[in-house]
Parts: structure tokens; sequence; C-alpha cells
């Protein structure tokens, strides 16, 4: 089946400069040894506090990854982009409405009424009555104030050895009144650059309570690759289903959490995060090839090819696609080709595929160097 290429090259032109040259020239590109920039990021950057309460609570469940559960939340996925020296990890966890505490916004305050109007001079009646203030009308806003804290530790062997980086995040969630459903549960991002390697991210969430009696602690283990170790392999970054991708005017100069998608550099990006799509809608994909050879400075010659599979057997191919760039999107119309044959003759008809569990198969070559890789990422249709 044929498919069209789609690579946002307006975007990829932005993007560059946040990319680092690491990941898209020689390995020689690398400036920094990795113990000369852990110095320099130790200088630059301001140490952030995580309260020894809230520490203490991240430490009882370390071992055996098991969170507390007074605001129940799960990380449960994580997705990373190539950026500038190091790795943007982005981490998503999700939480049902009514735990996070939403409550009526303060409703702004309704402006006093003037004074009775001013007696002129002779009148002998008295000035009116002082109208009363309107009540203050309800608010449409609900607002949710949590205090989030990341604590990151470096794995060895599986096991966590050391505390690299801790971040907290002040956050205020707002939902309309009108549409709020307490036992929706929504997914949520945060973001966070990562020089590569194996850590355990520690994330704990508490309301506005200065004695932080109520805390709720969730645990997720991700590794990093190291583009420059990669010697004759290729890899991809974890590919993801979009379902929409705009511009921002700048990046995100710090970490935020976002409701229902995320941040890469310009890029405000929704996921589809259960990789669940309707009968006949057509998959946008995105991901990022490590380890490829340049043939022109940050040109390249790759080729993929893309497959979806249902229990072992091939239900759609698509013709190979072939790209200048390490950054990819690509859109795929979810129509298998069926031959059809009946009292009308033999035809060949496009149908959506069926309810049900599917593999999508990716295989990407280099041409260059002769690299290859494969991945297969599951999806459903409903």
């Amino acid at each position: 089946m044929k498919i069209r290429t789609r690579i946002f090259p307006a975007i990829i032109v932005v993007l560059l400069p946040f990319l680092s040259a690491s990941f898209l020239k020689a390995a020689s590109a690398r400036q920094d040894k990795p113990a000369e920039k852990s110095q320099r990021e130790t200088k630059s950057e301001e140490r952030i506090f995580i309260p020894k309460e809230v520490k203490a609570v991240i430490q009882e469940g370390l071992a055996s990854r098991q969170g507390r559960r007074d605001i129940p939340f799960s990380l449960f996925k994580y997705f990373y982009f190539p950026a500038r020296e190091n790795l943007h990890a982005v981490f998503i966890f999700k939480a049902k409405n009514a735990d996070l505490g939403f409550a009526p916004a303060a409703a702004p305050q309704a402006p006093q009424a003037p004074a009775g109007g001013t007696q002129k001079p002779g009148q002998d009646q008295a000035p009116p009555a002082p109208t009363p203030a309107p009540e203050p009308a309800a608010s449409s806003l609900l607002q949710a104030k949590i205090h989030v804290f990341l604590q990151f530790h470096q794995l060895q062997n599986g096991s966590p050895v050391k505390v690299v980086k801790e971040v907290y995040i002040p956050v205020v969630l707002e939902a309309d009144a009108a549409s709020y459903d307490p036992e929706k549960v929504e997914w949520f991002s945060t973001a966070f650059p990562f020089p590569p390697g194996d850590y355990l991210l520690a994330m704990a969430i508490a309301p506005p309570d200065p004695a932080f009696g109520k805390i709720g602690v969730s645990y997720l283990e991700f590794s990093l690759p190291d583009a420059l170790a990669l010697g004759e392999r290729l890899d991809m970054t974890p590919v993801v289903f979009i379902k929409q991708m705009d511009r921002m005017e700048s990046p995100e100069m710090q970490s935020d959490v976002h409701k229902g998608y995320f941040t890469y550099s310009v890029l405000r990006v929704v996921p589809n995060i259960e990789n669940v799509i309707l009968p006949g809608e057509t998959v946008e994909i995105f991901y990022f090839v490590f380890g490829c050879q340049p043939v022109d400075g940050q040109k390249y010659d790759l080729e993929a090819s893309y497959e979806v599979r249902k229990d072992g057997q091939a239900k759609i191919r698509w013709e190979n696609q072939a790209y200048d760039f390490s950054l990819i999107s690509q859109p795929l119309p979810m129509k298998q080709t069926l031959l059809i044959k009946d009292e009308k003759g033999d035809r060949q008809e496009a149908h959506d595929l069926e309810a049900g569990t599917y593999a999508l198969i990716i295989k990407l070559k280099d041409k260059v160097s002769g690299k290859a890789v494969e991945k297969t990422v599951e999806f459903e249709v409903k």
C-alpha cells in the first residue's frame, strides 16, 4: 500500500539547534567528558529541597518499589528524545480526579456598591438607602493544588546506589465544574533532561499541607541509551502514536506538569497514550533514530518498512519509505486490502481492521552504514 511521507520539515529546522551534535554527527562531536559535564551542571544548577517527611516516605518503599497510596497514582510509561548534551525524558503518570483534591476556585470579590446619592442643598428628603452588594457568583472553575517531588536514583545492577537529582514542582490543576467527573482517571506528564544511564524515579504527590500528613508515592525504572556507545548498531527512541503536534513560541525552560500532553523543545505533543485507535483511523507515529551515518552534513539515507500483523499473520504492508533526517513522523492509514471473490468476480477492496490487538513492525535500515534495527509496537483497534 502506498503511503505519504511527512517529516515536519519546518519543525525539524527549528529543532536543529536543540538537538545535540553528539546524536546527529560522529562521536567526536561531543565536547564534554561525563565527569567534566557533571561538575559544570553541579555548579550551575540550583539544589532543590525535598522535605524530610517526603524523603522518609520515598525511602520506605524504595527497595520494594511499593509506594504509599494516600494519594493513589501510578507512573506507567516514559518516552525520550535527543536533546543538547542529554536526553529529554518524558514521564507519564495517571490519577483519579477525586484523589487530587479538586475544589471550587475562590470566586472574585464583587465590587462594593456605592453609598447613597448625595443630597442637594435645600432638599429635605432623606438620601436613598445604600444598594446592597450582589452575592458573588459561584465559580465555574475547580482547582487542585498539589506538590510534586521527583527524586532520581542512579541504578547499578538494578539497585539504587545514589540520588543524582531532586526536583520540586508546585502544581495548580484546573477543571470546568460543569464537565468535571470525580471518577475519571486523567494522565499527566512531566519531563527532565538526563544523561544516558539506568535510573529509578521516585515521584511523590502531596497536598499543600505543611505537616505532609498525606503523601502518595510511585516508582518507575527507566533507561536512557548512550548514542555514542551503539557501535555498529542502530537504535530508536520509543515510538509515539501522535494525535496532535503543535509548535510553541519558545521551549519550556523549567519542569512542569501538564494534563493530556507533553512538551519537547518547541513542540506541544498530544499522544495517543494507550495506542488505542478506532476502525479506519490513520496512525501517526513519531520517533528518532540513533547511530545512523550522515551522507553530507546532517542529511541521511534511511529506509523503513512498515507492516501490521495479527497473530503472526500480515494484515497490512506499505511501500518502503525513504528519509533524509533521523527525526521521523509518518502517517499510516489503517486500511487492509482484501481479495474479494464472489458472483461479481475477483476484486480488491480496502477494509478497516477488525477490533483486536495488533503489532506494528518497523524495520529501518541506514543505507550508508548498512546498519539496521527492528521494533515492534502493539496497538489496539476498538
